[in-house]
């Protein structure tokens, strides 16, 4: 199985990554090609991925295609592919933001190739992301496979389109919400005497334990919460603390941006 990137960005790299990390895919069944030869070229001779010439060598090389450009690059890159989709409709992952399913039918003139809508974080270069999908009817037959190559990345979800923009903040934008957390725990604890070393990893660590005590359980995370906070305790003046000081407000606000930002585009 070879699978093409057109695109090589931090989400092509980090999803490359997360493959090549679970023996999903050798390194030379791994075809790229970018904008920039100066910034894809090296990153190939590093992990042994093949880099090719052009956007259509690469769709005429593969059996999957991950469409990885910015959007405002996809109509030209499109139009260069289009006579190598006609003779080989390839199966494109799309991970164009804003973009739909139809708005890529439409660009590619055509509903006969199979389109998979993929909306990974940056944690799929861990293999412990979290993926979104949708796909056209053309791409039923294929589906199961694309899903099974997701989820080598984590865990995966199939969402409506419409859904998309609130994914993008709860999943693809939220890590960098949860580094500022750890961070700040951190900060707090060097106020108090550690060291910013010996505090990011407690701080990391409890937050990774959290994470995985409520995908655990079938408690809710504020019963989890309750758990942690004794009557007339430490844990329960901290939260209040928190919330006093506009914690949960602040978080959906910050989902509220995330969500408006990335809805600019539509």
């Amino acid at each position: 199985m070879t699978i093409g990137f057109i695109g090589a960005g931090n989400m092509a790299q980090a999803i490359i990554q997360g493959w090549l990390k679970a023996q999903t895919v050798a390194p030379t069944d791994i075809l790229i090609h970018g904008g920039t030869p100066a910034h894809y070229e090296p990153y190939a001779a590093k992990t042994g991925v093949q880099a090719l010439a052009s956007n259509r060598a690469v769709v005429e090389a593969s059996d999957y295609v991950v469409l990885a450009v910015h959007p405002e690059l996809a109509s030209d890159v499109i139009d260069e592919i289009a006579p190598a989709l006609a003779a080989k409709p390839v199966p494109i992952l799309s991970l164009l933001s804003g973009v739909s399913l139809l708005q890529l039918e439409g660009d590619l003139g055509t509903k006969a190739i199979p389109l998979v809508r993929v909306m990974p974080n940056l944690n799929v270069a861990i293999n412990a992301g979290i993926t979104a999908y949708a796909a056209n009817e053309a791409a039923a037959t294929i589906l199961p496979a694309v899903v099974d190559l997701l989820k080598q990345l984590g865990e995966t979800i199939a969402l409506p389109e419409a859904d998309f923009s609130t994914f993008v903040a709860l999943a693809g934008s939220s890590p960098a919400f949860v580094y500022m957390f750890i961070d700040a725990l951190s900060r707090a604890g060097v106020k108090y005497g550690l060291t910013k070393q010996a505090a990011t990893k407690i701080a990391a660590q409890a937050v990774l334990g959290s994470g995985a005590m409520v995908v655990a359980s079938s408690d809710s995370p504020m019963d989890l919460a309750d758990k942690v906070a004794s009557p007339g305790g430490t844990t329960v003046a901290g939260m209040l603390a928190m919330e006093a000081a506009g914690f949960m407000p602040s978080v959906v606000a910050g989902v509220d941006a995330t969500i408006a930002k990335d809805q600019e585009s539509r």
